[in-house]
């Protein structure tokens, strides 16, 4: 199955908004999906979070405010908070969702390696002689 693009009516319920203006909430998920598409190609299909995610803070905070006062009530913002961005988290979240990244094996030995020894065997130790506890092959 492959990704489908968030709707603006998704990022509305996703921002708790009642109304949204279609046009720029489709811009901004389509923005946002070109920015996930620059960590993982092709997206996962549960990368919707993620799409919406980043559509929303440029959506409620698109000039990048960072400090606000409306009569006795003020707001302070991170630095940063505005615009359309992937946050660190987002895009391990990314690469996570595509299987990638995470704790892996690399088997050195070519696929034509022959399993039987190189080196010299000494037919004069090991089994076919008798075994001794604490002597060992005698």
């Amino acid at each position: 199955m492959a990704f489908v693009a968030p709707t603006a009516e998704q990022l509305g319920m996703y921002l708790g908004l009642d109304e949204v203006d279609g046009d720029r909430a489709d811009l901004l998920i389509t923005q946002a999906v070109a920015l996930a598409e620059s960590v993982v190609k092709p997206l996962p299909d549960q990368a919707t979070a993620i799409v919406l995610s980043v559509a929303g803070r440029a959506y409620v905070n698109p000039q990048s405010v960072s400090y606000e006062t409306i009569g006795p009530m003020s707001v302070q913002r991170p630095q940063g908070s505005g615009g359309l961005y992937l946050t660190k988290s987002d895009k391990a979240a990314l690469k996570s969702l595509a299987g990638r990244g995470g704790a892996f094996t690399v088997d050195p030995t070519p696929e034509a390696a022959d399993p039987s020894p190189t080196w010299p065997i000494d037919d004069t130790y090991g089994p076919g002689l008798e075994y001794e506890p604490g002597w060992g092959w005698v």
